[in-house]
């Protein structure tokens, strides 16, 4: 029989059979556009220069072919992730695969779980994945297109079957798009605008979500099945876990000025037209499959008086409805809901109420009942196959398609109050600078009254008029269509209780005080993340929340914990380990006040930003932290590279369903993680130190700006905000995207591992018992086995010989050398410390890893080269002219680099 390590070594051998017919291809394509020169340049299928390219080939093609070649790298490899689950479980079956569903229920049954109860916990089950658009994506939306044809291709070529002529159109069709490629170009001339970002997160959304939802409802219920559980406990839609999904693009306004009123007002809009378009797509779709005629089956009384009794309601077009399918009252029902569908997408206010939904769930119990006549006359597989994803569509995507989240920072929120106090004629208007008590007494105060400050209308200035302006939209959107739309209205930089009761004094202002929209606190630094604890305490306890929650039963305190800004603040172990105290003491707090957490997890695409495998993640968590209700963020080229294709989307789905049901319904208790905290605790104070040390040098700025092209990327055209949050030069206004950008671009990676192996080493010397019960928990301890894996794939991604070429950039050597010596040292050492923790050498243990890095190691270093020697040119440049026309070339190669490194921030 066929061993896993077989079908391991059989993937790795089908990536570079693969990719050579892939990159055969592109070079035939070049080769038929006069690139001779440049064909014989391509990697994989030539061997590389060391020293270089020839002076004859133009930097800019071979930047391009070399992209190109990365990402197409990439599309085998995900085909061949693909490609080696599908043998897998045809081969060991469903429970094979790490962190499907497969494998949770199967742990559930080894664990002698009740059927029954497990069923009844699945429907508890909420997920939202909430797409951004930060500025990651690297790539332009027509290539990702190109993208999206060509891994179909990839996947057509799986079939065994075809003809040679058939085989020779689907060879035609790849070098027909790698031509259209080639001539397309990579990189964004022009800033994306926010309509372009919302279009590319619009495409997910109504094209990639509504199938992979489908596909991974069915692979649920397959799984059920072959457990042997009882297929009659998880057969409705109300029975399945929910899945709904989430957008900042035209909510986030965190250092985001080109976000206006308007624009969230339209994105609204747009989300509630796709939702409803969904809707009819698939009812007509569905009524063309219920060819019923009466004449061969008996429909009941009661369903033919209903159909009567539907189309009288709504008239003329009632009646229009019934004539379209006369002797045939199944689709004559599903055309009656078709008629209020489309009265409900219509924005005039004369539609009779009666006449249209007012919201989904009048939907779903139509559909409900529909369901029910199909299994009196036993039509259940029409109800399964057909009728089923419907009723999950309406469940799932709403009337809403997505809950727009809106988020903006508490020094924001501020300057907004200091101005509509000073235009409503108080005094002391200056609440900027108010200490935090005085800000208490006098939001206390407001918040016992319903009046608002202003007079409907009136300006207080700019600020004010902006955050007013988006939350009045809110208010017209929930008086029209109830607050499925509305996420949470996030604070960034939460670090008081009154940075999260200002938000209620302006729902106040715009009569939203009532309404469920949640206020929630995102906790991004590391004394933000130690204080959370007394701030959402505070917050529970106010009157204000607890007259909300009382007015609204399900009530569920959502908290976001912030990834980026906690690791760029402390470094990757002082951020993980404050983020796993801060869930454990978050969740004791709810708990004492009798209120569920949702945890919304503010992940980034990079290890060093909270990236990484989502049911892993899921693992890591503190034993009774999930609730079952979660949400999770995908930034940037991270949406693609989870959810471009259909089956990679619905994989990456499952684990965010799977995981988070098993982590709920049986967490993993084997370990009273209370014992680790002081070990962790030394652990991580001796991190921190290390790492505050390094940022904190009075040269490090000036190091950091030189041996990385953190300028570069300022320039860049890769999103529509800026990489700043004022403009200020300095570390603390840079964002954390950037951040890691540089420090990946580099190869330093350096977010991802700086200060671990000190203090490893530290902790081995000063307190060697720690040190020892650390050993004995490395490969069990969920939170530290993660960690310990990713912090050891950045350094295993780091090149000592790429950073020192950037290093030498720095124009003061004696800095250079100073802080590369400690930057070296720690990433020596943390190699061996990790390799020392576990029980492997890391070549036994990484195979694929290393093998991965191997495979682009020289077409990497020929790009490196390339980007080292534009720096240095750019920089100094003799007039504007010329270093805009270098400042191109750059642009070039940050984007073909991120495809090679498969991450930017």
């Amino acid at each position: 029989m066929m061993r896993k390590e077989d079908i391991q070594k059989a993937g790795l051998s089908k990536i570079n059979t693969d990719l050579l017919w892939v990159m055969e291809h592109f070079k035939t394509m070049l080769l038929s556009q006069g690139e001779e020169e440049l064909a014989n340049l391509l990697p994989w299928v030539n061997d590389l220069p060391e020293a270089g390219a020839p002076d004859s080939v133009s930097e800019v093609k071979l930047t391009q072919a070399l992209g190109i070649s990365f990402q197409l790298l990439n599309l085998v490899e995900e085909n061949a992730a693909t490609q080696f689950r599908r043998k897998m479980e045809s081969t060991f079956g469903l429970d094979s695969i790490r962190g499907s569903w497969g494998e949770t229920l199967r742990i559930f049954k080894d664990a002698e779980l009740d059927p029954e109860k497990i069923a009844a916990q699945l429907p508890h089950i909420n997920v939202m994945p909430v797409l951004t658009a930060h500025p990651t994506e690297a790539k332009r939306i027509t290539v990702l297109q190109i993208h999206r044809q060509l891994y179909r291709l990839l996947v057509d070529r799986e079939n065994t079957n075809w003809s040679n002529l058939e085989k020779a159109g689907i060879q035609d069709e790849m070098i027909a798009l790698l031509e259209q490629w080639w001539h397309t170009g990579e990189i964004y001339l022009q800033k994306p605008s926010l309509e372009n970002e919302r279009d590319n997160i619009m495409h997910y959304l109504t094209e990639v979500f509504p199938e992979t939802l489908q596909l991974s409802d069915r692979r649920l219920r397959y799984a059920w099945s072959d457990m042997g559980f009882d297929p009659a406990l998880l057969q409705w839609p109300e029975q399945f876990p929910v899945l709904q999904f989430g957008s900042w693009v035209g909510g986030d306004r965190d250092g985001h000025p080109f976000v206006s009123p308007e624009f969230t007002a339209s994105t609204l809009a747009l989300h509630r037209k796709a939702a409803l378009n969904l809707l009819k797509k698939a009812l007509t779709e569905l009524a063309s499959g219920l060819s019923f005629s009466d004449q061969i089956n008996t429909p009941a009384p009661g369903f033919l008086n209903a159909i009567q009794e539907r189309a009288k309601t709504l008239g003329a077009a009632g009646q229009k409805a019934l004539d379209r399918n006369p002797l045939e009252p199944w689709r004559q029902y599903v055309n009656l809901i078709l008629v209020k569908l489309e009265n409900t997408a219509k924005a005039s206010r004369t539609v009779d109420q009666s006449h249209k939904y007012l919201r989904p769930s009048e939907l779903a119990s139509d559909l409900k009942y529909l369901r029910q006549v199909l299994i009196e006359m036993r039509a259940i597989h029409i109800a399964t196959e057909y009728l089923f994803p419907i009723e999950r569509m309406v469940k799932c995507f709403g009337f809403h398609l997505a809950k727009l989240d809106i988020r903006q920072n508490s020094s924001y929120h501020e300057k907004v109050v200091t101005q509509m106090l000073q235009a409503a004629g108080f005094a002391d208007y200056d609440y900027q600078h108010w200490p935090e008590d005085k800000r208490l007494e006098f939001l206390n105060a407001e918040l016992q009254h319903k009046r608002p400050f202003l007079v409907a209308g009136t300006s207080c200035g700019p600020e004010a008029d902006k955050l007013l302006g988006y939350f009045q939209v809110l208010k017209e959107y929930v008086s029209k269509h109830g607050t499925d739309g509305i996420g949470s209205l996030i604070v960034s930089m939460t670090r008081s209780l009154s940075d999260l009761l200002l938000v209620y004094l302006f729902l106040r202002e715009v009569g939203l005080l009532e309404s469920a929209i949640p206020v929630v606190p995102l906790l991004e630094t590391i004394d933000d993340l130690k204080a959370g604890q007394a701030i959402l305490d505070s917050f529970l306890a106010h009157p204000s929340s607890v007259g909300r929650r009382g007015a609204h039963q399900a009530y569920i305190q959502e908290v976001m914990l912030g990834y980026s800004d906690s690791n760029k603040d402390g470094g990757v172990i002082t951020s993980r380990w404050n983020i796993y105290k801060a869930e454990k003491e978050l969740t004791e707090i709810g708990e004492k006040h009798g209120v569920k957490l949702c945890f919304f997890h503010g992940r980034g695409g990079t290890i060093s930003r909270g990236g990484g495998k989502i049911h892993r993640f899921l693992e890591s968590m503190p034993p009774g932290t999930v609730s079952g209700t979660i949400k999770m963020t995908v930034q940037g080229e991270t949406i693609a590279n989870q959810f471009a294709n259909r089956l990679n989307a619905t994989y990456n789905l499952e684990l965010f369903l799977a995981g988070t049901a098993r982590q709920v319904i049986l967490p993993d208790t084997r370990y009273d993680d209370q014992l680790y905290h002081p070990m962790m605790d030394r652990l991580e104070g001796i991190a921190f130190q290390k790492y505050r040390e390094l940022i904190d040098h009075p040269g490090f700025i000036e190091f950091y700006s030189q041996a990385t092209p953190i300028d570069v990327l300022e320039q860049n055209k890769i999103g529509s905000r800026p990489a700043r949050r004022t403009g200020k030069r300095s570390l603390g206004d840079l964002r954390s995207i950037p951040w890691v950008f540089s420090w990946s671009q580099a190869r330093f990676n350096l977010t991802g591992w700086f200060s671990t192996g000190t203090a490893l080493k530290e902790l081995q010397a000063s307190y060697p018992q720690d040190y020892e019960s650390l050993t004995k928990i490395a490969e069990d301890w969920p939170f530290l086995k993660y960690r310990l894996i990713q912090i050891e794939t950045n350094l295993l991604n780091a090149d000592p010989k790429i950073m020192q070429a950037f290093a030498n950039l720095v124009s003061d050597k004696n800095l250079s050398d100073g802080l590369m010596k400690i930057i070296l040292d720690d990433y020596e050492t943390g190699l061996k410390q990790i390799e020392d923790l576990t029980a492997l050498p890391t070549e036994l243990r990484r195979v694929s890893r290393l093998e991965n890095l191997q495979r682009r190691s020289k077409a990497l270093s020929l790009l490196h080269q390339l980007q080292i020697e534009g720096i240095k040119a750019w920089r100094q440049a003799p007039d504007e002219l010329t270093a805009n026309q270098l400042l191109m070339k750059l642009f070039l190669y940050v984007n073909a680099l991120s495809g090679g490194l498969k991450k930017t921030g």
